[in-house]
């Protein structure tokens, strides 16, 4: 009999489950949260098999939560949110009324309470994050005026949905008990309590917080231990969330939130992202594959006409809203378009708040299927949908043929630490290049700097022909994973098969992968090091 404990079972299959049908949906050309919420199906108490310990994966998914909204915080930018706020504030609380009245109203056909309606129309009215910025990113539209529009409109969605977050336990509190004593004013105690107890952190967090943590992580990097660095993003996040929720009694999200909010305002906030995003990674799948083990697939068959106006909702209803917003505010047809779009699905907020009206017992379990269900058939239609509508409304501006690229030029993969000093001695040297970079900070700074820049992965074809790979002259390859390197030089010489091809390796293992694949030339930092001070020393 195997010696395992239900931590270590639930763990290993959630992760290896989410892995399998992460893969498939990837191979698919599905967004894998596809596939991790189909892992929960699997691993759930509603399909035949292997039942994951439910309580176990409900914590782990807290970590998650945590987590994935310290992401929210980290890469929250006031800068991009000012810059469109004329139609992004107005524009995504005017889309989110709708979308909320949209869901009560089935909510009330339904006969479930008013609570539950509430949460079911809020779940219904907040785009993902990750599916969104998958689909403007597919279509090069990240950096266009109507693409910030919709990461702005995104960012106000996010904020109300904290906002809700930190609401609903005390508002549902006051619903449940509106026949007890004591009248309106001891109803909305708890409820205005709860308000006290947000202005606090926050005043705290303000005062306090954004001297303290900064402070904490430079005296971290300075003792020169990566480790130390990201021991001390994780307890910050954690610590931070836990200590909101011990001493202000407000939502992990909130505290997670705001820490990451404070952290992203620091010159560290790119390095605690790297840091720290394989953790928050692995347990944000944990977090959907939870989500997945809630969903009952027999609602698919029960109820397939509320399933089918959810869906509407969902793809239709708020994206008509939202088109209809947009252009009362007097942009283009194009932009209309493609924010509505954008927001034709739900994702991470919508699950955490079904999963916070459940456990309120504000939201009926039905609901949390309907929710979970739409969720998975418009994440697998968005991208249909996207592609669809961008192509059909793609402005003059954006259809002009590319500039001529330049002839046997060279083109330079990754603008990190190593990119930033190849990129200049090539300009000292006046040699033609063409830089590609699909970090937005990395390539805006790059841009800043001068260089001629491609934004978007160099695993694409489309970005390496918008680079010139047909006419460049050679490679480099600056990023700092060694089997990335790999696939890029695939794709690279696939289109052109007389490009000299320089990588960069960071072990054995990655020098011995890429030479097997046949790249000419790769350059181990280590080995590199070690022969100049060799060399310096007199022993080389």
């Amino acid at each position: 009999m195997p010696h395992h404990t239900p931590l270590i079972g639930t763990i290993v299959a959630g992760l290896v489950v989410a892995f399998i049908m992460g893969a498939i949906a990837h191979r698919l050309k599905l967004s894998p949260l596809v596939g991790y919420l189909v892992a929960g199906i699997i691993v759930g108490p509603f399909t035949p098999g292997f039942v994951a310990n439910a309580g176990l994966a409900n914590e782990l998914a807290e970590i998650g939560v945590i987590l994935l909204m310290f992401g929210v915080g980290l890469h929250f930018s006031l800068r991009d949110l000012l810059s469109v706020r004329h139609i992004a504030v107005p524009g995504a609380i005017g889309q989110i009324a709708v979308a909320t009245l949209m869901g009560m109203g089935l909510a009330h056909y339904m006969g479930w309470p008013l609570m539950g309606g509430l949460v079911f129309g809020l779940a219904l009215s907040v785009a993902s994050t990750v599916v969104l910025l998958r689909a403007l990113q597919g279509a090069d539209l990240v950096e266009t005026r109507r693409g910030r529009i919709a990461v702005g409109w995104l960012i106000v969605e996010d904020l109300v949905m904290v906002l809700a977050l930190v609401l609903l336990p005390p508002l549902a509190s006051v619903m449940n008990n509106t026949d007890a004593a004591g009248g309106a004013g001891a109803l909305l105690a708890p409820l205005l309590g709860t308000l006290l107890k947000v202005a606090g952190f926050v005043a705290l967090m303000l005062v306090v917080g954004r001297r303290v943590i900064p402070w904490a992580l430079h005296w971290v990097v300075h003792s020169g231990s990566r480790e130390l660095f990201r021991l001390a993003v994780l307890a910050i996040a954690l610590g931070v969330a836990f200590g909101a929720a011990l001493a202000f009694d407000v939502s992990f999200a909130l505290g997670a939130f705001f820490a990451g909010m404070i952290l992203g305002e620091t010159p560290l906030s790119r390095r605690a992202t790297e840091e720290t995003l394989p953790l928050r990674d692995a347990f944000a799948v944990l977090f959907f594959v939870s989500v997945g083990m809630l969903f009952d697939p027999s609602v698919l068959i029960e109820q397939p006409l509320p399933l089918l106006a959810t869906v509407a909702i969902i793809i239709v209803g708020k994206s008509i809203a939202a088109f209809a917003i947009v252009r009362a505010f007097g942009h283009p047809g194009d932009t209309a378009f493609t924010i509505a779009a954008s927001l034709a699905q739900i994702g991470e907020f919508s699950f955490i708040l079904a999963s916070l009206g459940t456990g309120l017992g504000v939201l009926p379990a039905e609901a949390r299927d309907l929710i979970l269900a739409g969720a998975i058939v418009s994440i697998l239609l968005n991208p249909l949908i996207f592609s669809i509508v961008v192509r059909g409304h793609k402005p003059e501006e954006e259809e002009k043929a590319p500039e001529k690229p330049l002839m046997g030029h060279v083109i330079l993969v990754g603008y990190g630490r190593v990119g930033k000093l190849i990129a200049t001695r090539l300009a000292e040297r006046n040699v033609h290049f063409v830089l590609m970079e699909g970090d937005a900070d990395r390539a805006e700074e790059a841009e800043e700097a001068g260089f001629s820049v491609v934004r978007g992965s160099a695993l694409e074809d489309r970005h390496l022909l918008a680079a010139g790979i047909s006419e460049a002259r050679r490679l480099l390859i600056a990023v700092p994973e060694g089997y990335e390197g790999g696939a890029i030089h695939d794709h690279a010489r696939r289109l052109n098969p007389h490009l000299q091809v320089i990588a960069r390796a960071h072990s054995d293992a990655e020098v011995a992968h890429l030479e097997g694949l046949g790249v000419p030339h790769v350059v181990m930092g280590e080995r590199e090091l070690a022969a100049k001070m060799l060399a310096l020393c007199g022993a080389g």
